[in-house]
């Protein structure tokens, strides 16, 4: 079992591939997806299902993968201290989970209300969340001087968003575009 918790911890943040892990130890898919479930149930993994837009792009449809508990993500990652994560690959992919959960707990939204949405030509968002009308998406970035990117313009004008938060390590925040800002995640329950 520690295997496969040490596999989930460096598919962190990323698109599940079932075949992936039921290669690795030699079961089904259906097997493996049932411990996947299994442990989602328990509450310890999060799974992002994409957001599917009538768009005339190619579509990721695939879930996104996350343990909910940055502490256990480090253990399994064998980082025990801060510097250790800083200089660590997993470090944005980590930033991130951690901003899921607290961006769902701002907005007091549920698992099945929150998701991704990702292009097979690489246009991604890394949630999205409708509140009554409107889309809403959010970037995570391990920076404190994030940009707009091409990735964002894409999901703005193919999602029709109504706006994008960009949360960010800095102390700012600041507009990147129209109905685009970069919001400081110290000040996210300030400024949200």
């Amino acid at each position: 079992m520690r295997r496969f918790w040490t596999m989930l911890a460096h598919r962190h943040a990323q698109i599940w591939n079932a075949s992936e892990f039921s290669r690795s130890f030699g079961v089904s898919d259906v097997t493996v997806r049932r411990y996947l479930d299994l442990l989602t149930s328990a509450l310890v993994l999060r799974q992002l299902q994409p957001w599917f837009a009538n768009v005339s792009k190619r579509q990721v449809k695939s879930p996104k993968v996350y343990l909910r508990d940055s502490g256990l993500l480090h253990a399994l990652l064998n980082l025990e201290h801060k510097n250790d994560l800083e200089s660590h690959p997993k470090l944005g992919a980590s930033w991130e989970g951690f901003l899921v959960d607290q961006v769902a707990t701002h907005y007091g939204l549920g698992d099945d209300q929150l998701h991704f949405w990702a292009t097979h030509s690489g246009a991604e968002l890394d949630l999205l969340f409708q509140s009554g009308r409107k889309r809403i998406g959010f970037e995570f970035k391990r920076t404190s001087s994030p940009i707009l990117t091409r990735s964002m313009r894409s999901a703005m004008e193919a999602l029709g968003l109504h706006e994008l938060h960009v949360l960010h390590a800095g102390r700012q925040m600041f507009p990147l575009a129209r109905n685009v800002r970069a919001v400081a995640t110290a000040r996210l329950t300030k400024d949200l």
